[in-house]
């Protein structure tokens, strides 16, 4: 009998099914919490800025349609394609759907249970991931094999496109918040183009890096 490695065991571990639901339920869960500590503290949410400004909006005047109609919108989307593409977009079912669009829903119905403390937020998280994850799993089960999935892979890419275009947003946010980010900012989006690689990952690194030295 062959003995299996390491390596081996542990890619059908991370290849069953019941693993990507464990998975799932702890991103979720993290995410959740996340938002439970963006509500309480203004800080941790996993989102975009202008994600995160429809949930403060809607903190701020009661009014949580946008950011539980948008995210919402775009957790439903991603359930129904992670499983006919093969991969799951993150950003738009965890970080925006979980994160921001769920939150949005309980709150706009008065239900604040969830972010009472840390730890109910943790475990409302799983359970969420539980669910939407054992969702993704049967429609993988129900659909035929060799089912077209269309031009499902381009909208994989499409939130990534667009980050390219925040680079220069982000250089001149450094450069007002201190000179030295803004010197890193600039450093690294140089550094980054001369590699031919997204410039809005340089100017991220180099602000921080910069930052954490000079600072």
């Amino acid at each position: 009998m062959e003995n299996k490695t390491f390596g081996q065991k542990m890619d059908e571990f991370l290849m069953k099914d019941n693993t990507f639901i464990l998975l799932f339920m702890g991103a979720a869960a993290a995410i959740f919490a996340g938002t439970y500590m963006y509500l309480n503290f203004n800080t941790g949410a996993f989102n975009d800025i202008s994600i995160v400004a429809m949930l403060r909006e809607g903190l701020d005047g009661g009014d949580y349609a946008a950011a539980a109609g948008f995210a919402a919108g775009f957790l439903i989307a991603r359930i129904l394609e992670g499983p006919l593409v093969g991969l799951l977009d993150i950003g738009g079912s965890l970080q925006t759907g979980v994160g921001i669009g769920i939150p949005a829903l309980m709150l706009s119905m008065g239900f604040n249970l969830p972010f009472s403390n840390f730890f109910t937020a943790l475990l409302t998280g799983a359970i969420i991931g539980l669910v939407i994850s054992g969702i993704i799993m049967i429609i993988r089960k129900v659909v035929p094999d060799g089912v077209a999935v269309g031009g499902t892979s381009i909208m994989m890419g499409a939130g990534n496109a667009t980050g390219r275009y925040l680079a220069p947003l982000i250089i001149v946010a450094a450069c007002q918040y201190n000179v030295y980010t803004g010197i890193g900012a600039i450093v690294g989006s140089a550094i980054f183009y001369k590699w031919g690689k997204e410039i809005t990952g340089g100017a991220i690194l180099g602000a921080m890096i910069f930052g954490g030295i000079f600072l």
